[in-house]
């Protein structure tokens, strides 16, 4: 017959349990890196995809040498940080009877976040908000203001030091962007490289 003393003890050593395996989980939590060592303080990494794509459905508008500046840290051993410039150059469309008149990221900064799916790490860019007006006399968005807004989540690949953003790393890290109230694709590979304290070192995500 058990005991109350022993009834205590064993719920003690369930919580025990419990409480290492939420200290494993919190640990496991990606978070910025350098030399395989993690960050203090915080880091500014920029980039630039030599292409990106943002595809409107029936329109295609690509930015050639798409560019990001992220600041970045590490907050309670998870990486976190803000997108606080994307200048966009040389956008085109597919289409000859569309031209891209402004483009540009609007109510910046961008918070952001390092997160984990399956067994890949994602950085998340939240709260997105780019204004595109085209011009073109037969364009069917002509002089309308099409603004893309949402969540992209970019798959990290360590060995490559790159971010890709497609429909699957979206689709992976529950994350989406609408514009026209549609769901829309967005796709390019961005490098990643420190600017500031740690240039030159390798930077990770894990």
């Amino acid at each position: 017959m058990r005991t109350k003393q022993t009834a205590i003890g064993a719920a003690l050593a369930a919580l025990a349990v419990l409480c290492a395996l939420f200290a494993t989980s919190a640990s496991a939590a990606p978070a910025w890196k350098f030399e395989s060592k993690a960050l203090e303080g915080s880091e500014v990494v920029m980039g630039a995809a030599y292409e990106s794509a943002l595809t409107i459905p029936g329109l295609t508008t690509k930015c050639e040498n798409f560019l990001y500046k992220l600041s970045v840290k590490n907050e309670a051993g998870t990486g976190k940080g803000e997108l606080t410039e994307m200048p966009l150059y040389n956008c085109t469309t597919n289409s000859s009877a569309c031209l891209v008149n402004t483009i540009g990221a609007e109510a910046l900064p961008y918070p952001s976040h390092l997160a984990t799916f399956g067994s890949a790490n994602y950085v998340i860019i939240e709260k997105v908000k780019v204004g595109i007006r085209y011009k073109g006399e037969e364009c069917a968005l002509g002089g309308i203001l099409v603004s893309v807004t949402g969540s992209a989540g970019g798959e990290v690949n360590n060995t490559t030091e790159t971010a890709t953003f497609n429909s699957t790393t979206l689709s992976a890290s529950k994350t989406e962007l609408k514009a026209l109230s549609q769901k829309i694709e967005w796709s390019g590979v961005f490098p990643t490289e420190a600017f500031q304290w740690h240039r030159e070192q390798a930077l990770s995500v894990s």
